[in-house]
């Protein structure tokens, strides 16, 4: 009987908007903006969530109960919670309180506390009502309510651009990764619902299933997630390189079981890459996961969504697979600090192709993926803003982000400062990057937060030289650096422009009828050419420079569009 009344009573919501005015607000339309004061000094131990999903209604009841730790005596503390919802009850400490000490205007719950609290406490919120249905999910995102190819209810979560908030009570930052967290998902019979961690037990109702998971490792805030449908569940074993092993769950549509047993094997093989190059699997005491969805994929921790219809591109694998689970490594295990250093997640994420395509095809293949990144480079903003940014703001150039630049111009500033300091030192910085330690075991490091100035930190340490002026033209300004010529009949002397004429001493390779010189451009540089010699610079695409041939192309791509 209360589960009819709670589904009559959001069918109204639904009806009704469940909130006066149909848009949400900016604020819970953003995510990891600045943080506000009545969340600034908190720690959020231990999330328990429990939903009921009512995919007649497209409307769920929560609840969720916080644990979190104060560093100081505070009188009020904000959750963020898409003001949509209705707020049905909040307890502090297991102790209701009244409606009149906590108010949501704008999704932002703040919460008037009975006494000043320091150190450990719990907030408990009940909500009920329909969350915000995705537009074009996963980049427009939100709750996906969809059916199989045979009638059966098919539903996803994809929240990272406008942020957890939008169907859990949470921090909305980096900083309010929970430590643990458990989910009770409950769902029609006949549905199974998969999500973070292990899965503990299912309760079984009338009407009803119940599924309990838990994640033991710290989960990026919107990672959470929820899916739900007609799922069987394929079962391995992953025997990592470092001597434990690992359980390995692919949720799957039953009409995508040979599909899915062969993204299976592809992804045995991708965790090794992924272990050889940068270190061990992070999230080795939950799962590697991955469920069908009816939207495209997301970097779910230990749940990743995949909706690319198992198709094999042409260097021999599902590239959507393959970008979803790096981000096991960057994004999951190393988070950004802010939104600015986006680029932490999609740049090594997509850097991370062409080097598996390398690790199995060789050198054709792995240049073959750079010059497709090449072309896609725009230009239009700084990869880094001086401004903080919203992780809309980072993807949208009209909103002064770097937009796609950071799945292709950051991989070739990747590249770049790999062929100056070489492999040992690019790789090395990059596992201490991801992991906090030079050489992680399994259970001996936590995930990371870190930034743009955290990575150069790292890389000048580990070469013994000082890389800003690097850092300071590829990241914090837009326009890439110039090759200036100037020709004789029997001299051509190159040097660097730069924006703002910053300094760039970055050695530069030029092949003259063949023979590649490498010069030290610390300041300009005159070789011997005759008038009919062949010049290449930077013949074996080393670097990230302006090349006009590239400038060209995309100038005809552009005006070939209008």
């Amino acid at each position: 009987m209360r589960c009819l009344i709670a589904s009559l009573i959001v069918s109204l919501l639904v009806l009704s908007g469940g909130v006066i005015g149909s848009e949400r607000s900016e604020y819970t339309m953003g995510s990891d903006g600045p943080l506000p004061t009545s969340q600034q000094g908190l720690l959020l131990q231990h999330a328990e969530l429990h939903f009921t999903i009512l995919p007649k209604e497209k409307a769920i009841n929560g609840k969720g109960i916080l644990t979190l730790v104060s560093d100081h005596s505070r009188n009020n503390v904000g959750i963020n919670l898409d003001n949509f919802f209705s707020i049905d009850k909040v307890l502090i400490n297991s102790k209701v309180i009244d409606e009149n000490q906590y108010s949501n205007p704008e999704g932002l719950l703040l919460i008037n506390l009975p006494n000043k609290i320091k150190g450990k406490f719990t907030v408990e919120i009940h909500y009920s009502g329909a969350p915000r249905e995705a537009v074009k999910a996963p980049w427009d995102g939100g709750f996906v309510w969809a059916k199989t190819s045979s009638g059966k209810d098919w539903i996803a979560t994809a929240v990272q651009g406008e942020g957890c908030d939008l169907f859990w009570p949470c921090i909305d930052n980096p900083i309010g990764e929970p430590k643990t967290t458990t989910m009770h998902i409950t769902v029609p019979k006949g549905l199974v619902a998969a999500a973070n961690g292990t899965l503990q037990s299912v309760t079984k109702g009338e009407t009803t299933d119940t599924y309990h998971w838990q994640a033991l490792s710290q989960l990026n805030t919107y990672g959470v997630a929820i899916n739900v449908g007609p799922y069987e569940v394929i079962k391995t074993t992953f025997h990592s390189q470092y001597g434990n092993e690992i359980p390995v769950e692919f949720y799957h549509l039953p009409e995508n079981k040979e599909g899915a047993k062969k993204l299976v094997q592809e992804l045995l093989d991708i965790t090794t890459f992924f272990e050889r190059k940068i270190g061990p699997y992070p999230f080795g005491q939950d799962k590697i996961g991955v469920v069908d969805t009816p939207h495209l994929g997301m970097e779910h921790q230990t749940i990743n969504a995949y909706g690319n219809n198992y198709i094999t591109d042409k260097y021999g694998f599902d590239w959507l697979m393959f970008h979803e689970f790096a981000h096991e490594w960057f994004a999951n295990q190393l988070t950004n600090k802010n939104a600015n250093a986006m680029w932490l997640h999609e740049g090594f994420g997509a850097y991370m192709h062409p080097l598996y395509e390398y690790y199995l095809h060789g050198q054709t293949a792995y240049m073959s993926h750079m010059f497709d990144m090449r072309l896609k480079v725009r230009n239009k903003a700084p990869i880094v803003s001086k401004e903080l940014l919203t992780v809309e703001g980072v993807y949208q150039e009209e909103k002064g982000g770097p937009g796609a630049d950071i799945y292709a111009k950051a991989p070739w500033v990747l590249h770049t400062l790999r062929n100056i300091i070489g492999d040992e030192h690019f790789f090395k910085a990059t596992t201490e990057l991801v992991y906090g330690t030079a050489k992680p075991t399994p259970s001996d490091f936590k995930p990371v937060l870190a930034d743009t100035e955290d990575f150069l930190r790292i890389v000048n340490r580990l070469t013994g030289q000082d890389f800003r002026w690097f850092f300071d033209v590829y990241f914090y300004q837009s326009a890439l650096p110039e090759v200036i010529q100037s020709k004789t009949d029997t001299r051509l002397t190159l040097q660097w422009k730069t924006p703002n004429n910053l300094p760039f001493p970055l050695p530069l390779d030029v092949s003259v009828n063949g023979k590649v010189l490498t010069l030290d451009m610390t300041k300009p540089q005159t070789i011997k050419v005759l008038p009919n010699d062949l010049v290449i610079i930077d013949p074996m695409s080393k670097v990230l420079i302006e090349k006009p041939h590239v400038a060209n192309y995309q100038r005809f791509i552009e005006e070939s569009t209008k």
